[in-house]
């Protein structure tokens, strides 16, 4: 079976019949500017809380 060659313009057709076209671009004035906040504290792992505790003891009843 001999390979179909295809021209760059008859490429750019195929990419279009396929995929469509691009969105339309965002403006300027419609992005969102980013501010850099401090990273968040981290967070000191206690264990679990008392009412965990109670509730993985057994026996302990739901009621």
């Amino acid at each position: 079976m001999a390979e179909e060659t295809f021209t760059d313009a008859e490429m750019a057709f195929l990419r279009h019949a396929r995929f469509g076209e691009l969105p339309a671009r965002v403006p300027p004035e419609d992005r969102v500017e980013l501010e850099e906040t401090d990273p968040p504290r981290a967070w000191i792992d206690i264990g679990d809380s008392i009412e965990q505790q109670r509730a993985l003891q057994p026996g302990a009843g739901g009621s």
